[in-house]
């Protein structure tokens, strides 16, 4: 039905056909897009996809966790998921409040491409794929090729957002860790997530990844490889050392120094290993 410059389709067909046919403003949590009008009403028609069917829920299929785009953060808390998403978990939990869990989404967070996003870092370490639908047919691309920069991603106009795929890995176990001026309802100075595999006391599978600190949230590959192979015991986090967060970009704001933040990143990524490993 359409009233005025507002579109709430009943199918994904009929949203694909809207995008494809001039410019919206998707909306489904509302809680980014909502604060971003406070002041003046949106500059184009708006697209509610929160009717669609088939666009939330998490499930299994064919080796991938598929998570649908107006998933919520509190859908995600209480599901019943493995070791491998509980670093996940742990960042639906830091979304905001309970109102904000209860109608925010998982691809509205992503959408929305804040340095601070706390759902990123976690799906980064995750290896997730962003699917994208439109009249042209379906692509599937890795989250950080997904994530060009601040408030900046790759979906085109006439895209949809209509899941998250993230690889199963069985064995796999996670953490996500966040420092904020206060516990909750706060805005990150760092976020760190890693999941982890071990094989016979050996880490087989490293993904490091740290929010906040740049642009757009960073994987840290270089410290990754370090990683495998080592011996998971208490002496693994003392191989890790800031000459391996040179990735990172941070910057000085009102939350804390470009200094400060290595130094938290530091005792972040640290600590998330050895939560991820001792598990």
């Amino acid at each position: 039905m359409i009233y005025a410059d507002y579109l709430r389709p009943g199918n994904l067909h009929d949203a694909l056909h809207a995008l494809a046919s001039g410019s919206f403003q998707v909306l489904a949590g509302g809680t980014d897009v909502y604060p971003s009008h406070s002041y003046s009403a949106p500059q184009s028609p708006v697209l509610d996809i929160t009717a669609l069917p088939d666009l939330s829920g998490i499930e299994l299929q064919d080796q991938y966790w598929r998570i649908g785009a107006t998933t919520t953060w509190s859908t995600l808390v209480r599901a019943e998921l493995p070791p491998q998403l509980r670093g996940l978990q742990a960042a639906a939990r830091e979304v905001g409040g309970i109102q904000i869990q209860n109608t925010g989404t998982i691809a509205g967070n992503i959408c929305n491409a804040s340095p601070a996003a706390d759902g990123v870092p976690a799906l980064l370490s995750l290896d997730a794929e962003v699917e994208l639908a439109s009249v042209r047919g379906v692509r599937r691309i890795p989250l950080q090729q997904f994530l060009l920069g601040s408030r900046k991603t790759a979906r085109n106009s006439d895209e949809l957002v209509t899941a998250i795929w993230i690889p199963h890995r069985p064995h796999a176990r996670s953490a996500f860790l966040k420092l904020g001026h206060r516990r909750y309802l706060v805005i990150s100075i760092v976020m760190v997530a890693a999941v982890v595999e071990i094989e016979q006391g050996v880490l087989h599978h490293v993904a490091l990844a740290v929010g906040s600190c740049s642009a757009v949230a960073q994987r840290l590959h270089t410290l990754e490889q370090k990683l495998i192979g080592q011996p998971a015991d208490s002496a693994l986090i003392d191989s890790v050392t800031a000459d391996d967060l040179s990735v990172l970009s941070p910057i000085d704001d009102v939350r804390g120094t470009a200094e400060y933040r290595v130094d938290a990143a530091l005792t972040l990524v640290r600590r998330a290993i050895a939560e991820a490993t001792h598990e």
